[in-house]
């Protein structure tokens, strides 16, 4: 993943995904809803109210909508303070109808929540606690402060103080509660959005990488023959041009160019087919492949393989996915990341399963996070203790997630642990004391011999052990 990538989103607000559109047709709603409450509630209940004021406060919201219509175009964007600017106008006018038609007397006065769930929804933390808390003051205010609603007959309705109080803190609490449920639902999505986003990068990436290696090979086996061509035709004039000093030089000069076409093409060549073109490897091959990035820097990377209970001695050849490559690279960066000098890579295979165990020698995973590893934690700035641990890190905190989502959509199922941990049942090796990652997959998902993953023969038969 890019910088400029991981900057934008850092500095995204959801807030810029809302339509002002979408706001103006919100209020068109509120203002239906509002006058049809006050024609009911007149013409049918002769309930008396300040009217004139009541289509005040209506006509406002009615010109803001016409001003936005007018001055901006459909499809803009409101920045944060945009949309809380449009968001408190909302609360504040609709505090001022309750204003006018009895206060928290006013069933309507539910709707006070409104506001509050599409902040929640839509800003930041910060303008969240405040249009909450202004939500709140008006509720407040609205209990004691208001014109009463009479009859025709001039009779007050007013409801008792025990069920004004009860109004009162059941709005309090449905702000307060529904608030920060949405809000905190809402950044779960915007994480996981994210993280996902994240993972196709990377995934895309090493698909990319793939294809690129396939081409690579391509271009090198059809340049083979006009090389050679070029070269054997060079050497020819050389042989022929001893009397011509001068072109003789330049023959010479064609000829070791070719020779150097052919040793650049070889190189990219071998690139594109022993690593990338190939649609199967063998498990330690493959395994190697993932942590070839990862295994010069300062980190002594320790490799095993070996059949399980009632496994063949033939290791099985796997798919090379860039799911399992990518997702594989990922957990041994972060064991090598955290580990104090060893890390520990095994497979292990049977007839039914293939198991990966990654194990480091550092501190393991924190206790209090170990259930939530593979969450979308999004880092928004490292820790001291990050600093003195990983000086080289600068992720998002989304490397296990991306290595999870990857590893389980081929099929793997993955387990945390810590070696410090007495009940886990990895490994009794006390030098092992760091973090466990447990990778298994049924065999039939991923071994390349089985029926379900059939590959064209010929395709790597010299890659074969």
């Amino acid at each position: 993943m890019t910088d400029s990538n991981t900057s934008l989103w850092r500095g995204q607000e959801r807030s810029s995904w809302i339509r002002l559109r979408t706001l103006i047709l919100l209020r068109w709603v509120a203002i239906i809803g509002q006058i049809t409450a006050i024609t009911v509630a007149q013409q049918t209940y002769h309930v008396q109210l300040e009217l004139g004021l009541c289509y005040l406060a209506i006509g406002v919201s009615v010109m803001g909508n016409l001003t936005a219509i007018l001055l901006f175009p459909q499809n803009k964007r409101l920045s944060e303070f945009e949309n809380f600017l449009m968001v408190m106008f909302d609360l504040l006018q609709l505090a001022f109808l309750l204003y006018l038609t009895g206060g928290l007397n006013n069933p309507f006065a539910l709707l006070l929540l409104g506001p509050v769930t599409i902040a929640a929804n839509v800003m930041s933390t910060r303008s969240t606690l405040i249009i909450g808390g202004a939500a709140i003051v008006l509720a407040t205010l609205l209990a004691q402060f208001h014109l009463p609603l009479r009859t025709d007959l001039g009779l007050v309705l007013d409801i008792p103080d025990i069920l004004l109080f009860g109004n009162w803190a059941a709005i309090v609490i449905a702000i307060v509660f529904i608030g920060a449920y949405s809000h905190r639902i809402s950044a779960e999505v915007q994480s996981m959005s994210e993280a996902l986003a994240a993972t196709h990068m990377a995934l895309a990436r090493e698909q990319k990488l793939t294809d690129l290696g396939g081409v690579v090979a391509a271009a090198a086996h059809e340049l083979g023959t006009p090389l050679a061509t070029i070269k054997l035709t060079s050497s020819e004039l050389i042989e022929e041009l001893d009397d011509r000093p001068d072109l003789k030089e330049d023959a010479a000069l064609i000829r070791e160019q070719a020779d150097r076409c052919r040793d650049i093409l070889r190189d990219m060549g071998r690139a594109g087919k022993d690593d990338l073109h190939l649609r199967q490897a063998p498990l330690s091959t493959v395994i190697h492949e993932a942590a070839e990035p990862h295994i010069h820097r300062g980190k002594q990377v320790h490799f095993d393989e070996g059949p399980g209970p009632d496994g063949d001695v033939q290791q099985p050849s796997i798919l090379r996915k860039p799911e399992i490559i990518h997702g594989l690279r990922n957990l041994i960066q972060n064991a090598v990341d955290f580990a104090r000098a060893q890390v520990w890579v095994e497979a292990e295979w049977t007839p039914d399963r293939i198991t990966v165990s990654i194990m480091d020698d550092g501190r393991g995973y924190p206790s209090h996070i170990i259930g939530r590893i593979g969450d979308p934690f999004m880092r928004r700035r490292r820790a001291e203790s990050d600093l003195r641990t990983r000086p080289e890190y600068e992720g998002m905190g989304l490397g296990l997630f991306i290595a999870k989502t990857l590893l389980e959509r081929s099929g793997a199922e993955l387990k945390f642990a810590n070696g410090s941990d007495p009940y886990q049942a990895v490994t009794d090796q006390a030098e092992r004391r760091g973090a466990i990652v447990l990778v298994t997959w049924p065999r039939k998902l991923i071994d390349a011999q089985t029926g379900d993953n059939p590959v064209p023969s010929g395709v790597n038969e010299r890659f074969q052990v």
